[in-house]
């Protein structure tokens, strides 16, 4: 018998009994998961520092800060997203209701990855109570602090009926996905979530995936540099650069980037000092395994700025690799490490032609003064997200939605899209009865006089006039 399918089943009978339907429910158990933020602030930061040496000011904006900040927009938000969405009707059905109304789809799986550990578990997990589910949570194993911290703790706080942890590593989880749920919800490489989709597939369940890639950024000429090279040091080292979203490598021309690398190595500087090693403020590899596949990658083009590493510590000073060759191992897989390879091109189009001739990513990415070219970029690459002039910060907004395309990932969360992923929309059109005079048309023996008139009740005609300019 299948391990975790007594726990599956326990959450099926809840949900059959309709505990998690109800606003009230819903209210209560997204209160209970402010209060483990809350009340468990401190081992949460504990538990990051133990997993990555992760600074206190990053785990607490990105573990804890932007998950309260999704628990509090949902709780003021659920009742306006719970209500019946009322639409358009025809000539036939203006005495009817029709409407549509969002209704959770049962019993779902959360799977977490290692980078944000929390974070990528609870802001799911916000989205899947606030639409009335029952949720198993699997967190990663890698991250070991923080998945005994999720295992022992969360279960406390939240119904026990509702509400399950499981943990495990690459067996387990393939046990787990055995099983049937109704929606699953992936985070992780596109390795795995190929699996995923393929066990889901067994069941024909729908799901997520919020997946990687290699995230470009184009540098323009024109674009200020001191500020560019700031904030892509700050967005490739945030966490030790284990961000799915991080820029992964600079596109620019050969004349930008003797400009853009010493701008970088004062940025670095003035981040974490003559030493970055020494500085409490670099995060570090999450496990021994990963620091040696991102060292692996300091042999491509030279190494411009940093390039020193520690096994011990899975210490990789942040770095800036020049001259970067399109088939060297730097450009082969996503980085998730404080390393940005650099490569030239003459222009914005040759720029444009090479993100296109790769798989879309989950982010683009473009410093440039003249807005023409964060248009040009925008309009012809395609990616699940854009920033122009910054990096990581559109995912800090609740009123955008987060998500891949392609290989980078499949369905979107935050805010109101996290509420619509783990919702499923039922069309509903409530009739009245009587009248079958005027239903009469549609009944046989048929007439060319009865398809005129439904023709007349039920047709779409085009409003006002549209010209593309």
């Amino acid at each position: 018998m299948n391990p975790y399918a007594g726990v599956v089943s326990s959450l099926r009978t809840a949900w059959l009994a309709g505990k998690t339907r109800g606003a009230e429910h819903r209210v209560s158990q997204l209160e209970a998961l402010g209060r483990f933020l809350e009340e468990q602030r401190g081992p949460i930061l504990e538990a990051m520092a133990l997993d990555m040496r992760k600074p206190p000011l990053e785990a607490e904006l990105s573990e804890i800060l932007l998950v309260r900040n999704e628990v509090t927009h949902a709780l003021n938000s659920l009742s306006s997203w719970m209500k019946d969405e009322f639409v358009e009707k025809n000539l036939v059905t203006q005495l009817d209701e029709a409407f549509i109304r969002k209704e959770p789809y049962g019993v779902v799986l959360i799977i977490g990855p290692w980078n944000y550990p929390l974070h990528l578990i609870l802001v799911p997990l916000v989205g899947a109570i606030a639409a009335g589910n029952c949720v198993l949570v699997k967190p990663s194993e890698i991250s070991r602090g923080t998945e005994k911290l999720v295992a022992e703790t969360l279960p406390g706080y939240l119904d026990k009926d509702c509400f399950a942890v499981v943990t495990g590593g690459p067996v387990e989880t393939t046990q787990l996905l055995e099983n049937k749920f109704d929606f699953i919800f992936f985070t992780g490489s596109p390795q795995v979530g190929r699996g995923v989709m393929a066990a889901a597939a067994q069941h024909l369940t729908p799901l997520a995936l919020e997946l990687g890639g290699k995230n470009p950024c184009y540098v323009a000429e024109d674009s200020e540099l001191e500020s560019a090279a700031t904030r892509l040091v700050w967005g490739r080292c945030f966490n030790a650069g284990q961000t799915c979203v991080a820029p992964d490598y600079v596109l620019c021309s050969p004349a930008t980037q003797e400009k853009l690398l010493p701008a970088l190595g004062r940025a670095i500087a003035r981040f974490f000092g003559p030493e970055p090693r020494e500085s409490p403020d670099l995060a570090r590899m999450v496990s021994d395994r990963h620091f040696r596949r991102v060292r692996a990658l300091l042999g491509s083009g030279r190494v411009a700025l940093g390039g020193q590493t520690d096994e011990a510590e899975r210490y990789i000073a942040p770095t800036v690799l020049a001259d970067v060759q399109p088939s060297q191992p730097a450009m082969q897989e996503e980085i998730f490490g404080p390393v940005l390879p650099i490569i030239t091109v003459p222009s914005v189009d040759d720029a444009i032609a090479f993100i296109n001739s790769r798989e879309r990513p989950l982010a683009v990415y473009v410093f440039a003064s003249d807005s023409k070219v964060v248009q040009r970029v925008l309009e012809r690459t395609s990616s699940g997200g854009f920033g122009a002039n910054d990096t990581l910060m559109q995912m800090t907004l609740l009123s955008l939605p987060f998500g891949g395309i392609g290989s980078s990932g499949l369905g979107s969360y935050h805010g109101r899209f996290s509420f619509d992923t783990f919702s499923h929309r039922r069309a509903c059109l409530l009739r009245r009865t009587g009248l079958e005079a005027l239903n009469s048309v549609r009944y046989p023996p048929y007439s060319e006089r009865k398809m005129g008139l439904l023709a007349s009740a039920s047709q779409v005609k085009r409003k006002g006039g549209c010209s593309l300019q």
